[in-house]
């Protein structure tokens, strides 16, 4: 599934003309439609109501109240990465290698996807997604292949356990802290965008209302 990510995430702006991404442009053109776009929304949101309701309790039976690491939107250290490994005995590490990264490594290609194409639609109904803006459609796509990284590197640290590095630690939280930065935007782009559209609405309504 990451190498698949991948390939979408890489494949729309491989062939860049004086500048212009037209691949991803007409990717984003054609499958931002409203079924599409609620196809990967319902996906992604079924991953993360199971990984919050299920997958994620069930590894913190054994936290002892510490935090799991893609939890921790700041990041983290060697010390905390070992103590919370270590608290978590192997029980824990087996039921979070096991049981919730599986659903982890699946949520950021819908979630990536859901969230870039959901923008796509917006500059739709905004009518920019010819655009410069529409180039910001890639940074839900950029912060999956974050939070990949991140994943990867935590199976590293609990199949490495004990012997974890302080640069592998310090890595994965990079990861942990760029992926957290990206969501957050995105997710301010997107407030800003629906907010837009619905003022837009609004307005067209009021219009079309006074129109005799």
């Amino acid at each position: 599934m990451g190498w698949l990510y991948l390939c979408i995430l890489i494949t729309p702006c491989s062939r860049f003309q004086a500048g212009n991404c037209s691949v991803m442009r007409a990717f984003v053109k054609k499958y931002s439609g409203g079924k599409t776009v609620l196809v990967f929304l319902i996906s992604a949101n079924f991953l993360y109501l199971l990984m919050l309701f299920l997958t994620i309790p069930e590894v913190m039976v054994y936290a002892k109240g510490m935090k799991l690491f893609d939890m921790l939107p700041t990041g983290y250290n060697l010390g905390y990465a070992t103590t919370f490994l270590d608290t978590l005995g192997p029980d824990g590490r087996r039921v979070y290698l096991t049981h919730q990264l599986p659903v982890d490594l699946l949520y950021p290609f819908f979630s990536a996807i859901a969230y870039c194409l959901l923008m796509a639609w917006l500059f739709k109904k905004l009518n920019l997604i010819e655009k410069p803006v529409v180039y910001l459609c890639l940074i839900p796509l950029v912060a999956g292949l974050f939070d990949y990284l991140e994943n990867f590197g935590i199976i590293t640290m609990i199949l490495k356990y004990p012997d974890v590095s302080t640069l592998l630690a310090n890595t994965v939280s990079s990861f942990t802290l760029i992926k957290s930065m990206l969501s957050a935007l995105f997710f301010i782009i997107l407030i800003i965008a629906f907010a837009i559209f619905l003022i837009k609405q609004i307005l067209t309504a009021i219009t079309f209302n006074r129109t005799p």
